[in-house]
């Protein structure tokens, strides 16, 4: 490809996250101020998903034609979910015992400010039970869950919407046809909003190194490198193993989503690319079905790198402040945490409510200890959002295999780049059809 490099979003989004950097170590102040941009970002993306996701799962049901394999696909899922997470919950565990990046720090526990959590209280309080999360799920009414952008409770009407049409047979073909094309409106405004992604990715950056500075990362750097390690060898180890048994590589997944990786890693949020993710894997020839239940619902209950940090920063906290932690309260940080993980897809913060949630049902490691995480929260929430997303999308490609939604050659030629994919390009019909016609990537794809 002779596009040059400063024309493709991954060049703009790398340039971007490099003068980001530039200007919160030497200009901290100004770039403090830069925050709207990142935030203004996600708040554009966050606006479409909403009705995004409604069109794609409702599309993919009536599409289907069959609600028994769309309980199918969901339930094989939530299994692979649970089977999953459990692995990224044991390994942040495992090593946090192997390399103890707590151990030697002998935290006075009344030496910590608690006044550092005080902008948390409020949502700390609001940590519910599994029945109140499930209860959550149900909306208000039809309108508050598109209101409240809360995937889970549109998943859940885009389900009962999408299989009411699909039960009219041929009256609702009108209606399918109606979302059909209304996703493809929303997929090319994402089109348009996507060219900020630079912009965005700038001014997340940039307010990061400005107000916690790269320095923050020395006293805490074992602990922030510890997790980078981690989530590594989840992705390539664990998530690279279940890939290749789906017959696919993980390497070449990676590289076919490097725009969006980059824009995740400036912004710390999955949220910014879901619905260019979305796009990405049914063009890979993954059905618009299987995608629009997996990412979404993956994305409240399949959050691996949030998982390995809950695991990995309770067992910090306990070394830090010199807490020994007995076999029994191990396991139950492990069985809380499946728990607490579920619905805690939100931007970075979020984490710290969550942490203390789990915390709270081991009452031997001091809550307090949550401040030592507070400086190197940022840093950290970009590999969880990574992970988060990596796991989705590896999710999406092995469910597709187990229910053979996946044209295979298509994939590969994708993979392979034999065919580049241009998400600019609404004609969907034309490269289903013919997958071997090659399609050229814009500088925003």
């Amino acid at each position: 490809m002779n596009t040059r490099f400063h024309k493709t979003l991954f060049g703009q989004v790398v340039i971007a996250l490099v003068l980001g950097v530039a200007v919160g170590v030497f200009w901290p102040e100004f770039a403090a101020k830069l925050k709207p941009f990142g935030d203004g970002f996600i708040k554009l993306i966050k606006m479409i998903i909403a009705p995004l996701v409604f069109c794609v799962v409702v599309h993919g049901i009536c599409s289907t034609g069959d609600l028994k394999k769309v309980g199918r696909v969901g339930g094989k899922a939530l299994l692979y979910f649970e089977v999953v997470t459990t692995f990224a919950l044991a390994l942040g565990i495992l090593l946090a015992h192997v390399f103890q990046p707590g151990v030697g720090m002998n935290v006075n526990v009344a030496s910590l400010d608690a006044s550092a959590l005080a902008g948390y209280t409020a949502h700390i309080a609001q940590a519910t039970s599994t029945t109140d999360f499930i209860m959550k799920i149900i909306p208000a009414t039809f309108f508050d869950a598109f209101a409240k952008g809360d995937i889970l409770q549109v998943l859940l009407i885009a389900v009962l919407f999408g299989a009411a049409v699909a039960a009219l047979g041929e009256r609702g073909r009108p209606i399918t046809a109606a979302i059909d094309g209304l996703s493809h409106v929303f997929f090319k405004l994402i089109g348009f909003i996507v060219k900020l992604a630079p912009l965005g990715v700038l001014g997340a950056i940039a307010f990061t190194v400005g107000k916690y500075g790269v320095g923050s990362l020395k006293q805490l750097g074992m602990l922030v490198a510890l997790f980078y390690l981690t989530c590594t060898i989840f992705v390539i180890g664990v998530l690279g193993f279940i890939l290749r048994m789906a017959g696919f590589n993980i390497f070449k997944l990676l590289r076919y989503l490097r725009e969006e990786l980059l824009v995740v890693l400036g912004t710390a949020s999955s949220d910014s690319v879901l619905p260019q993710v979305m796009r990405k894997l049914e063009r890979m020839g993954i059905k618009d079905s299987t995608v629009g239940l997996v990412i979404p619902t993956g994305y409240s209950f399949n959050l691996d790198g949030f998982s390995i940090y809950l695991t990995l920063a309770a067992v910090f906290i306990a070394q830090a402040t010199n807490t020994p932690l007995s076999t029994v309260d191990l396991l139950t940080i492990l069985a809380i945490s499946l728990l607490t993980s579920k619905g805690a897809h939100g931007v970075p913060g979020s984490a710290i409510v969550i942490l203390a949630a789990t915390l709270s049902a081991v009452p031997a490691i001091p809550a307090i200890g949550l401040v030592l995480l507070l400086s190197v929260d940022w840093f950290m929430g970009m590999a969880r959002a990574l992970t988060n997303m990596i796991g989705n999308c590896v999710a999406t490609v092995v469910i597709g295999v187990w229910e053979k939604d996946v044209d295979r050659q298509l994939a590969h030629q994708v993979l392979n780049r034999e065919i580049v994919v241009d998400l600019n390009d609404t004609d969907t019909e034309e490269h289903e059809h013919t997958p071997q016609a090659p399609v050229l990537i814009p500088a925003t794809a």
